[in-house]
């Protein structure tokens, strides 16, 4: 039973458990003028109500990443996939509701709070199709380098991901995993200290470690993924994931496909 709640909580997440996949890579920025987010079949889409309960988590944990201005969200590519389009993101709602959102130079969006797309019910959509991309929340302390995340960081994700996980199933499910864990809290579920929690790095990974002030510890990884002890309290909001990345070869390839020998 413990192993099936571990896969339904980190399913819900969208971080997942030792072992599972984690995040894409991240898109170029688009302009919500120039394209047609409705033409394109089966677009990525998340109801802006579940957004809008992550935002409501980031205000009320914001104090784990307190550098952290704002909750964005960003856009990442789920496999390698040429679609000829610059990914482009919008509210849309009931009786024509529109409104344009900008990806900055991350591929990130910084959602607005708007009761006229709540009204509407509205849901945030992309002009690329499920399969190929995906948009996932983003916590990160401003200033650190490409190598380096922050526990908290991730921690605050987290809450994030769980109250957005809550929305999207609804109020019986949420009880009924409520009742199994005996707690509300589905973050700090993962407080044993032989849960992980699994995500993937810009690179592919040569080694990963965690520094807490003069305390440190190296922590699994494969390949771009790692897993970290999100919720061991021995490890301080402020302790750092520090990654030395693989030096490149002569193997050639892109994120998610087969590599070639390089000429």
């Amino acid at each position: 039973m413990r192993a099936i709640l571990l896969m339904t909580i980190g399913a819900a997440l969208g971080c997942g458990v030792p072992g599972a996949a984690g995040a894409g890579e991240n898109s170029a920025p688009g302009n919500p003028g120039t394209i047609h987010v409705n033409a394109v079949r089966d677009a990525e889409a998340r109801k802006y109500k579940v957004i809008v309960a992550g935002m409501d988590a980031f205000e009320k944990h914001r104090r784990l990443a307190p550098a952290v201005d704002a909750l964005r969200f960003r856009v990442e590519r789920r496999r390698q996939a040429d679609t000829g389009l610059a990914p482009v993101a919008r509210l849309e709602g009931d009786e024509g509701f529109v409104l344009p959102l900008l990806l900055d130079a991350e591929g990130e969006i910084l959602m607005p709070r708007s009761e006229p797309a709540l009204d509407a019910n509205s849901e945030l959509v992309l002009n690329q199709k499920r399969r190929d991309y995906r948009i996932e929340p983003s916590v990160r302390t401003p200033g650190l380098p490409e190598h380096v995340r922050r526990l908290g960081d991730l921690r605050l994700e987290c809450q994030v991901r769980v109250a957005m996980a809550k929305e999207e199933i609804g109020l019986m499910w949420t009880l009924t995993i409520n009742s199994l864990l005996l707690s509300s809290d589905w973050c700090g579920f993962m407080k044993d200290k032989k849960a992980r929690f699994t995500y993937r790095a810009a690179h592919t990974i040569g080694k990963a470690y965690l520094e807490d002030g003069a305390r440190s510890g190296n922590i699994e990884f494969s390949g771009k993924t790692y897993s970290v002890p999100l919720y061991d309290s021995r490890w301080s909001d402020d302790a750092l994931i520090q990654f030395e990345f693989a030096p490149a070869t002569g193997i050639t390839g892109t994120a998610d496909e087969t590599p070639r020998t390089g000429p």
